[in-house]
This record gives structure tokens, C-alpha cells and sequence, in this order.
């Protein structure tokens, strides 16, 4: 079925609570089933569609003008983009900027990925926003709403990190401290940091076991960003749990909640989690408030820290939930949000300077345990 103005093909989104939302089609055809989120970002549409933490989801962006400035090879944060689907109120087919080498169209045909344009993404966020996330299928087929819903009857997959994480383990040669990364769908944001601080870094698969990272003889370990539930990556909480005490740790976003996990604290769903570039949160340490760029669905519940050796460094400013820990006897923080940006602001960009401090003094000897957050 056609559009009879665009000459595009008709496009729905479906909820797993009934709901419909009918527009066009635009990228690739077909049909595709994940969590429906939305993204509150002017800009950054490319780095959003290429963040693999994305992996599993239909992403809805809120501002209501996505495309104007095309596509381009310097803005992609991994290999392709790993969303389900890509939902905007109206999408540009005539890009204007110097760096666009092509248009959001296109490139959604080229990876297969199905877009919807012209359905009211506002009242689909505040549905989110009220209901919470939810399953959902963007289809341009014409398939019966009563066999959609079946399909949506399905869990969700849990497996998105092995989706993401890469096939074997490479290096990024560098002069300075080794790093090994743990890729759970890390960011290219996050190896560039990384590496115009001069580091050596070895990026190893997920699954890569504690002893297989130690006899790399490691400076640091990295832990990147990543899809899905944190519960779901066992396999990670066990190696994480060996390496700390072993080695200086520093976690990003998933890499929080891997480090909570293994000193014995919990996780949970947040109602529609935080997805954009312009979250406050203040460093309890230095009275500090940093705007952040975000990407997650669930966070450290507050109550699961006592007993553990995990305390509170950063607070989200809207919503008070954790977003950031360290350790008090071993070499290990972390935050929630993304401090390499991409996109977003860089008034974090610091703390990669600091886990190049913290491998230092452990090297020197000269690192002593955080004192207690009040």
C-alpha cells in the first residue's frame, strides 16, 4: 500500500497496548519488532542510530525535524547502525550541509532499517512517558493488526550484547598505558578517548574471560557501554567480580551497573529511562553539575548498596537516580551517563583524564582508597 502524495509505502507502529500510529514509509520495507523508546536530542541522529546500546530497540526521536543535515562518515559511533526502527514526526529527503555525503533516507534503505514519518511523536512519547516502554512492531506490510498483536505477544530477545560485541579480539596501538576494553557495544567515542590520550588499547569480546584479560598485563580496564539487561550479561558479572582488586577499573554506563552487579548490588527498570543529551548531574564530591549525554533503561537501585563497598559519586538532577559510583578499597569508578559524548556536550570529558591518574598511582603506589560520599 502507497501513500497517494508521497508515492511512499503506508507505515504503522504497533504497541503492544493496542495503540496505532499509521504514517509513512521511509528507508528500508518490511517489518521489525523491539522496544520502543524515544531520544529528547536536537541533533546527533547518526550517532544515535549507530550506538549499539540501541541494539533491540525502535528509537522515536522527539524533536520534529530529523534529516536536515544528512549523513556523513565522520558521525557514526560503530560499524552500522544497530536500531529496529526509526520513528520521527517529519524527516528531510534534501539535506543541506558541507560534510553530508548522502540523506537519512538512504542510508536507513542501505542498513535496513525501516523509518515512520508523519506520526504525532508527541503523543507517542507521552505515552511512553506515562506507560513506560513498551513492545512494538514498525511494519509496511499489510499484515492483520490481530496477527501483530500476536507477534507482540513474544518476549523481548536477550541477546543483544553478543549482537554487538566484536567477533575476536584487536588492538589499537598506542605509546602510552595499556588499556583493555571489554566491548559490550562500545561507542567509537569511547576508543577515541582512549586513544588521543596515547593509550594502547586491546578491545576484547564480551565474553573474554578474566585471566585471558590479566595476561595482557593491563595498565586499566575499560568497561564500554552496552544494550539490554545488565542481568542477562552473568557471564560479565563473573569476570568483572575477578578483575576487581586486580586491576584499575573504569565503567561506562553498562559498565556501572556490571560493577554494581558484582559487588552485590542490584539493578532495575527505570519506567522510560534516560535517552538524550542534556541531563544534569551533579558530582556529590565537588558540588560540580555536569550536562550529560545519555542512553540507558535501567539503573543501580539505591537501597541494594548497603553492605556493598560501592558509594554514591554523581546524582541525575532530575530524577535523583544514581549516576555514578566508586569503590572504597579498591581502584574501581564508574558512571552512568557518556562522558566521550557523541553526541552531546564534553563536560565530562575529564574523567577519562582521570582513570589516567588512577592507573598512574597504582603503578607508583601512590593510590589511596576514596574517602566516603556524604
Amino acid at each position: 500500500m502507497f501513500d497517494s502524495h508521497s508515492r511512499r509505502p503506508v507505515a504503522r507502529l504497533v504497541l503492544e497496548n493496542g495503540d496505532v500510529y499509521t504514517g509513512v514509509g521511509f528507508g528500508a520495507t518490511g517489518e521489525s519488532f523491539g522496544e520502543v523508546v524515544f531520544n529528547t536530542g536536537m541533533t546527533g541522529y547518526q550517532e544515535i542510530l549507530t550506538d549499539p546500546s540501541y541494539c533491540g530497540q525502535i528509537v522515536t526521536m522527539t524533536y520534529p525535524l530529523i534529516g536536515n543535515y544528512g549523513v556523513n562518515v565522520d558521525d557514526v559511533e560503530s560499524r552500522r547502525p544497530y536500531v529496529k526502527g526509526f520513528v520521527v514526526r517529519e524527516f528531510s529527503p534534501e539535506p543541506s550541509h558541507f560534510k553530508a555525503t548522502g540523506n537519512i533516507e538512504a542510508y536507513l534503505k542501505q542498513h535496513g532499517i525501516i523509518g515512520i514519518a508523519g506520526v504525532d511523536t508527541r503523543k507517542l512519547t507521552k505515552t511512553i512517558r506515562s506507560r513506560g516502554t513498551m513492545k512494538g512492531i514498525l511494519t509496511t506490510l499489510d499484515t492483520p493488526l490481530s496477527a501483530l498483536m500476536e507477534k507482540l505477544a513474544a518476549p523481548l530477545p536477550t541477546d543483544q550484547i553478543d549482537q554487538v560485541t566484536p567477533p575476536a579480539i584487536y588492538r589499537c596501538p598506542g605509546e602510552g598505558r595499556r588499556v583493555v576494553a571489554m566491548d559490550f557495544g562500545m561507542k567509537a567515542g569511547v576508543l577515541r578517548s582512549l586513544l588521543a590520550r596515547r593509550c594502547d588499547v586491546i578491545v576484547v569480546p564480551a565474553r573474554t574471560k578474566a585471566e585471558e584479560i590479566l595476561r595482557w598485563q593491563p595498565h586499566g580496564v575499560m568497561l564500554s557501554n552496552g544494550p539490554g539487561d545488565p542481568m542477562d550479561a552473568w557471564y560479565a558479572v563473573e569476570t568483572v567480580r575477578e578483575l576487581i582488586g586486580r586491576v584499575p577499573i573504569f565503567g561506562i554506563c553498562l559498565g556501572l551497573q556490571l560493577i554494581a552487579l558484582a559487588c552485590g548490588a542490584r539493578t532495575e527498570k527505570m519506567r522510560f529511562g534516560h535517552r538524550g543529551v542534556n541531563h544534569p548531574v551533579k558530582d556529590l564530591r565537588t558540588g560540580r553539575i555536569a550536562i550529560t549525554s545519555q542512553n540507558h533503561g535501567y539503573v543501580v537501585s539505591p537501597d541494594s548498596l548497603r553492605g556493598t563497598d560501592l558509594v554514591v559519586s554523581h546524582i541525575n538532577q532530575n530524577d535523583g537516580t544514581i549516576e555514578g559510583l566508586v569503590h572504597t578499597k579498591h581502584p574501581v569508578f564508574c558512571v552512568q551517563y557518556h562522558p566521550e559524548a557523541r553526541p552531546g556536550p564534553d563536560d565530562s570529558d575529564d574523567l577519562f583524564d582521570q582513570f589516567m591518574d588512577m592507573m598512574d598511582r597504582v603503578r607508583e603506589g601512590s593510590w589511596v582508597p576514596h574517602a566516603e560520599t556524604n
